[in-house]
C-alpha cells in the first residue's frame, strides 16, 4: 500500500477512499475458539453454520383443536369420532381414518392420515363426537416439517455477531457449540498535558478527559476486549515507547488527540518512527485528522482530540476497520431519508455529519433540526440528538424540503 502521508501531506483523501484502503488493508487478526452456545453472545462467528434438522421436525398443530382428514368434510357440518388426544411430546400414533377426528394441541404432531385441524372455538362437541363447520381450507391450521428451518440450509454466516435472537435460532437446530472469534485486544490511550481523569479539582488549563471513557463505552459495545492504559503526555518519546509497548501485547491501538499539525501533536511522528502512516487527512467535517497506519504490523487509528470530531471518526472510519479485524462482516450503518428544517450555505469538498433531532412534518414526513450549537468539540450535540444528517462533498446549499440521508444513533451503537 502506498503511504499517502507521505506523497500527499496536505491533501486530505476522501471518505470513500479512506474506506476502501481500510478494506483492501485489513483481514481477521484474532484467534477461532469453540464456545458453548450459552456463552456465545456478542461473539463473531468463525464459519457458516448448516442446520442439522428441520424445524419443525414434523408437522404439527398451529392451534388447539381437532385433527382429521380434510377428505371428510362436507360443506355443511360434518361430525367425527374422537378417537384419541395428541400433545405436544405426545403423539397418537395410529393412522386417523375415515370418520375419525383426533382432539389435539398447539404443537403437537399431526397423527398420521390427518392433514387438517379445525380450532376448538369453532367445533362443537357431545361425548365422543366433534362436529365440524364446513369451509375448512385443506392443510389449515397445520405446520409443515421445515417451514421456519429446512434440514440442510444455511442459516448463519461467518462474521455475523450472534444476537439473543440468533441463539435462540441455533438452539432450535440442537447447536450446543459454536466457532468464534476471540475478542479484538485494542490498546486505549488519550493525549495531552492538559488532560485530567475525572476525580478531583483541576488545575489552570485542565480539563477533563471525556474521550477515553465515550471510546472504552463504544467498544464494550462490540464486544471487543479494550485496555484502558491512560493518557500520554506531550512528549515524542514517551508516546512512541507507550505505544510500543501497546502493539506488542494487543491486536490494535488507538489514541485520541495529537493527530494535527502543531508543535505538541507528537503521535504521527511516533508512529512514523515505529512503523507508517497510511493516511492522517480525511475530508470530512467534524474529524478531517485521523491518522491509520501501522506500528510494525499492528494496526494504529489516532483519532482527533475535540470530542465531537473523535466520535464521527470512530464511527465513519474506525468502527467498521475494528470489526473487520474482529473478523466481523461488511458492515454499513442503516441510512434512511428524512427533510431538512433548515436552511445553511456551506463549502463543498468535504462530506458533513450534521448532529439533528427528528420531529414530524406533514403528512408524517421526518424532518431533521440541525442542533444549534454545532462545534466539533460541543459534546452535548451528540448527547441530546438523535443521529447524523450526511451531507455530501459537492452540496452547496441545504434548503428546507431537501432529502438527505440519516443515521440514527443506534444503528452506530450510541
Amino acid at each position: 500500500m502506498a503511504n499517502r502521508s507521505e506523497s500527499h501531506p496536505d491533501k486530505p483523501i476522501s471518505l470513500a477512499q479512506a474506506l476502501a484502503i481500510l478494506s483492501d488493508s485489513y483481514e481477521p487478526v484474532t484467534d477461532i475458539e469453540t464456545v458453548a452456545l450459552g456463552h456465545a453472545h456478542g461473539r463473531i462467528l468463525a464459519t457458516d453454520i448448516a442446520a442439522p434438522i428441520a424445524v419443525p421436525a414434523a408437522d404439527n398443530s398451529a392451534v388447539d383443536g381437532y385433527a382429521f382428514r380434510h377428505a371428510d368434510l362436507v360443506p355443511a357440518q360434518t361430525k367425527l369420532r374422537i378417537a384419541g388426544s395428541a400433545a405436544a411430546g405426545h403423539p397418537y400414533l395410529q393412522d386417523v381414518t375415515a370418520g375419525e377426528a383426533v382432539r389435539i394441541f398447539t404443537g403437537a404432531i399431526i397423527p398420521p392420515g390427518a392433514d387438517t385441524v379445525a380450532p376448538q372455538e369453532d367445533v362443537s362437541t357431545a361425548g365422543t363426537t366433534v362436529t365440524i363447520p364446513g369451509g375448512l381450507k385443506l392443510g389449515e391450521n397445520r405446520r409443515l416439517a421445515g417451514e421456519d428451518i429446512a434440514k440442510g440450509s444455511h442459516i448463519r454466516s461467518m462474521g455475523e455477531r450472534l444476537g439473543p435472537a440468533e441463539i435462540g435460532l441455533l438452539a432450535s437446530v440442537g447447536v450446543a457449540e459454536v466457532a468464534v472469534r476471540a475478542p479484538l485486544r485494542l490498546a486505549v490511550f488519550s493525549t495531552g498535558d492538559e488532560l485530567r481523569d475525572g476525580a478531583g479539582p483541576l488545575g489552570v488549563g485542565q480539563i477533563y478527559d471525556s474521550n477515553r471513557p465515550v471510546l472504552l463505552a463504544m467498544l464494550k459495545g462490540l464486544g471487543i476486549a479494550a485496555t484502558d492504559l491512560g493518557i500520554l503526555p506531550d512528549r515524542q518519546d514517551v508516546i512512541a515507547n507507550r505505544l510500543a509497548e501497546a502493539a506488542r501485547s494487543h491486536d490494535a491501538v488507538i489514541c485520541s488527540a495529537g493527530m494535527s499539525v502543531g508543535d505538541e501533536d507528537h503521535v504521527k511522528a511516533a508512529v512514523r518512527l515505529l512503523g507508517a502512516l497510511d493516511f492522517w487527512s480525511v475530508a470530512i467535517k467534524p474529524g478531517r485528522p485521523i491518522a491509520v497506519g501501522r506500528i510494525g504490523a499492528v494496526p494504529f487509528f489516532g483519532l482527533p482530540g475535540n470530542p465531537v470530531a473523535m466520535i464521527v471518526t470512530f464511527l465513519t472510519i474506525v468502527r467498521p476497520a475494528l470489526l473487520r479485524l474482529a473478523g466481523a462482516q461488511a458492515w454499513s450503518p442503516r441510512r434512511f431519508p428524512v427533510t431538512a428544517d433548515f436552511h445553511l450555505m456551506r463549502r463543498t469538498g468535504k462530506r458533513e455529519f450534521m448532529r439533528c433531532t427528528l420531529h414530524d412534518g406533514e403528512g408524517h414526513a421526518l424532518l431533521a433540526r440541525r442542533f444549534a450549537r454545532g462545534g466539533s468539540g460541543v459534546l452535548s450535540s451528540v448527547a441530546d440528538s438523535e443521529g447524523l444528517l450526511e451531507v455530501g462533498e459537492d452540496i452547496a446549499e441545504i434548503a428546507p424540503g431537501m432529502t438527505l440521508p440519516f443515521i440514527p444513533f443506534p444503528s452506530l451503537g450510541l
